[in-house]
């Protein structure tokens, strides 16, 4: 399986680091907006094609499938294109930014019926896989969810510490990991309501934002979000069910009393992400839909579209 990945910074190392673990996989280019650092990243990591233009990738006969790490304003359009010239591709979360941009990358994807798979972490993390597992096993019931996702974002720098080119959003990008994790685990949402707090005035986002959903199941979800918080950064994941209460911070588990869970045997391995691109590659090997393909996690993005429509009322 030979991979091009789009977009060189702190998350596209994520995936590198990953794809080096899983048999028969070879990076055989890497696109960046800034030559210079994306060649120091293929010295790194032993990618031979380097390139600013994602074009230039597609047009390869050595790529087989792409990965896309870029700006999330550019996610819809790049997975478009990806499919477009015959590649299959797996976008880094969020799909979009918009509702009918989700609709667009659906549509070519049922046009060409090539893999096209998002990167909702979540559904791969160990933690959530073991409360998962048991749901599906008839053990737990989520009652409710609680989760913070806190950051501290008041300048425009990425997770190394680094300026960025683009603006992160609340909504679009961090909301989507708990909305979709939230109906992956409850079932259906059937009911969304979203507050947010000022908007800042240099990056014109809102800093603070609440989250409230209900499932089809009757359970039900409140989510804060912050890039205001000076503290613990990340999400962390309470589960209240009807017979145990789990707390997830992103590949650990531990219960309501804080004592550790062995989630070994849960996943072959540790890490979320290397487990989201066995499963890219794996369901382009086994001709199969993914476990997060565009359409099983498609409404989550019905969803995040009603919240935007709520806020800018």
């Amino acid at each position: 399986m030979r991979i091009a990945l789009a977009g060189a910074g702190a998350f596209g190392e994520k995936h590198l680091d990953g794809l080096k673990n899983i048999d028969g996989v070879t990076v055989t280019s890497i696109i960046g907006r800034e030559l210079e650092a994306t060649k120091k990243v293929a010295e790194k990591y032993g990618i031979g094609h380097v390139t600013t233009d994602l074009n230039e990738t597609l047009a390869r006969d050595d790529v087989d499938a792409v990965i896309l790490c870029t700006p999330t304003q550019m996610h819809a359009e790049q997975a478009i294109a990806c499919m477009n010239a015959g590649k299959h591709v797996e976008v880094e979360i969020p799909l979009a930014d918009s509702w009918a941009d989700a609709q667009a990358v659906l549509a070519k994807q049922q046009e060409t019926g090539l893999t096209c798979m998002v990167g909702h972490t979540r559904r791969f993390n160990p933690s959530h896989q073991f409360v998962h597992n048991r749901i599906q096993a008839g053990e737990f019931n989520v009652q409710q969810m609680d989760v913070q996702t806190y950051f501290f974002r008041r300048k425009n720098i990425n997770a190394k510490g680094e300026p960025r080119s683009w603006t992160d959003h609340l909504l679009w990008h961090h909301a989507a990991h708990t909305v979709d994790l939230f109906a992956y685990q409850a079932g259906r949402i059937v009911a969304a309501h979203a507050m947010q707090g000022p908007i800042h005035p240099d990056l014109g986002i809102a800093m603070d934002m609440s989250i409230q959903l209900k499932s089809e199941t009757g359970a039900i979800c409140t989510l804060s979000l912050s890039f205001n918080n000076d503290g613990p950064l990340g999400t962390f994941f309470r589960y209240i069910g009807d017979t145990d209460t789990y707390i997830a911070r992103y590949d650990d588990l531990v219960n309501g009393k804080e004592e550790p869970i062995d989630l070994a045997g849960v996943a072959i391995s540790s890490n979320g992400i290397e487990l989201q691109d066995r499963e890219f590659i794996s369901a382009i090997r086994e001709g199969r839909e993914p476990n997060s393909s565009v359409a099983k996690v498609f409404d989550c993005y019905r969803v995040l579209g009603e919240l935007e429509t709520q806020l800018a009322g």
